[in-house]
């Protein structure tokens, strides 16, 4: 189940969730926006804590089913990302920055995940 890619992912989704954090803080702060920004929070953490979890899998099925967990998160993000965009709340150089980053760990983890579906089936 060791693929290079999964250090990868796990310490670019913990920096990722870090930076989520920071983006939280300054939309509760700037803006006294609690709403969106703690359901973006929340999804935006939970990609690593699912990395994290998937490093320790009972099996290869978990392992993969732990990732897609991170993927979905990490779609849901983007939504989230986007809504605080549209809102108003997210300028468009910082939508576009964090933005591009959610989207490279998104690719990332379907690339993990493609890949150990189609080992499994070997």
């Amino acid at each position: 189940m060791e693929l290079k890619k999964e250090s990868v992912i796990k310490v670019k989704s913990f920096q990722f969730a870090v930076r989520s954090v920071k983006v939280y803080k300054y939309l509760t702060d700037t803006h006294k926006e609690f709403v969106i920004s703690k359901q973006f929070l929340k999804a935006s953490t939970s990609i690593g804590a699912n990395v994290r979890e998937a490093h320790n899998a009972e099996s290869e099925a978990d392992f993969i089913h732990k990732l897609s967990i991170a993927q979905k998160e990490c779609d849901e993000t983007l939504y989230w990302l986007e809504l605080l965009k549209e809102s108003e709340y997210l300028s468009e150089s910082a939508f576009q920055s964090i933005y591009s980053e959610a989207l490279e760990i998104l690719k990332i983890l379907k690339s993990i995940v493609i890949t150990m579906k189609k080992k499994k089936e070997k």
